[in-house]
């Protein structure tokens, strides 16, 4: 499994209603991926940073659906250009199924 971290810095002052708005428009996109074991999504509202922490299957899903057309669509819906870094996850330990899944 790969751990892949999203943050975005935005330009300018965002209400945290907005970003909410724009954070639910993508969320069923995002659970109807077949790649996407899970998402978590980020917001530091006080420093103006917003992302996505994503468990992939694999880092060839994860560079699929995160390649340039993803980065264009972050650009516009959020004036700001992606970091995004990987990181191999070897276990995954899930308390709210009571499981440890390992890789």
């Amino acid at each position: 499994m790969i751990t892949e971290i999203v943050t975005l810095r935005l330009p300018g002052i965002l209400a945290r209603e907005d970003i909410l708005e724009r954070f639910d428009a993508s969320a069923r996109v995002w659970a109807d991926n077949p790649d996407l074991i899970r998402k978590n999504y980020l917001l530091d509202i006080e420093n103006g940073i917003v992302g996505g922490v994503y468990l992939w299957k694999n880092r060839k899903a994860a560079e699929k659906w995160h390649g340039p057309e993803f980065r264009e669509q972050a650009r516009q819906v959020y004036g700001a250009e992606p970091d995004i870094r990987f990181f191999d996850t070897p276990i995954v330990v899930d308390n709210v199924t009571g499981t440890v899944v390992k890789d």
